[in-house]
């Protein structure tokens, strides 16, 4: 599908294999990482939460730093290192999960109580999660915010918590978003698509029309006609209406049942872990792949509001690429070091509570 759509980019330099080359270096790299990770004791990583903290922090603030700093469409996400280029907010994913990981592993019978259970690590990622937020990528802000409210969930802490938390998190938000021009727009343009489809809409209309131009059959690899400049962006953000378009309703589906046995086999992992660390990285990673899967699929059919978030392991980006193949690998760790998986539902409610998991 990169090859398909890649071509046509405008940002392509004239060479219609651009980005397929560059995707090929990055899964190159990301195999490399995913296999060292998996071979890895997960444990390892416990005793450097700290420094994978500290260095997201740090990165995060190079987004600002003339000359080092990239800004791109109007957002300093990306950080330059010669010539490779990478967006920061992927360090603070794991940054978050393991920082995350490690303090209830340690916490584990304060994780109900209100100021250790949620105050004190909230506080903690309120560095990171603030300049992601200034970057004015609010979509990665509020998918960290998600996965880091899944871990505490299972680490023992109650609705009555975690509800509140989640609107207030969900408002802050959507305030930010009422606040910045493009955002506010894309907000109106989710509300009324028809109205804006011609401008902020652009990209979800033209997504549905790719999806109803493929139907059941599609047009055929390699005949989609929106990757031709009408979809902006169409071999990143809107890869997946690609999809839809030259492979059809078949093909759209079956991205989701692997997204979906993707979330199952981690849940089951998870579960089976040997330890409450390796149980919460496993949630963390796993949840970091299905929420990304769901915000792109639900952008590009218009079910949520557009945002820029790519489909793991088919939008082109190789940071992200990188980063979902290094998930991928602490969940083979976390498995190879686990108890044997057993998949009755029941044990996820006895997951929950600390004192039957306990190593």
């Amino acid at each position: 599908m990169l090859f398909s759509t890649g071509a046509f980019a405008r940002d392509s330099h004239g060479d219609m294999y651009y980005f397929v080359k560059r995707q090929v270096m990055w899964l190159g790299v990301g195999g490399v990482v995913c296999a060292a990770a998996a071979s890895m004791d997960y444990t390892v990583w416990r005793r450097f939460w700290w420094v994978w903290l500290l260095a997201a922090v740090v990165v995060l603030a190079c987004c600002f730093v003339p000359g080092i700093g990239m800004r791109v469409n109007g957002s300093n996400r990306w950080v330059r290192v010669g010539p490779a280029a990478f967006q920061a907010s992927e360090i603070a994913k794991f940054a978050a999960i393991l920082f995350l990981a490690w303090y209830y592993e340690k916490t584990e019978r304060d994780a109900s109580h209100f100021f250790k259970g949620i105050i004190l690590p909230l506080a903690v990622l309120a560095v990171p999660l603030a300049l992601i937020a200034l970057e004015s990528d609010l979509g990665t802000t509020a998918l960290i915010l998600g996965v880091s409210l899944s871990i505490m969930f299972v680490a023992g802490l109650g609705w009555h918590w975690l509800v509140p938390f989640g609107i207030a998190g969900v408002g802050a938000v959507l305030y930010m978003a009422t606040h910045v021009e493009e955002r506010m727009g894309r907000l109106l343009a989710f509300i009324h698509p028809e109205k804006y489809k011609l401008t902020d809409g652009l990209q979800q209309w033209q997504a549905l029309i790719a999806f109803g131009s493929g139907g059941f059959e599609g047009l055929g690899l390699g005949e989609g006609r929106q990757k031709m400049l009408y979809l902006p962006y169409a071999h990143t953000d809107f890869i997946f209406p690609m999809v839809g378009e030259e492979l059809g309703l078949r093909f759209t589906l079956i991205t989701v049942f692997f997204y979906l046995l993707i979330a199952l086999s981690g849940a089951l992992i998870a579960m089976n872990a040997r330890d409450r660390f390796g149980m919460f990285l496993g949630v963390g990673a796993v949840m970091t792949l299905t929420l990304q899967a769901i915000v792109n699929i639900g952008v590009t059919t218009s079910l949520l509001p557009n945002k820029g978030m790519p489909l793991p392991f088919i939008s082109y980006g190789g940071s992200n690429l990188l980063m979902c193949l290094f998930m991928i690998g602490l969940l083979v760790s976390i498995h190879r070091h686990g108890r044997p998986v057993s998949v009755p539902i029941a044990r996820f409610t006895m997951a929950r509570q600390p004192a039957r998991i306990r190593s």
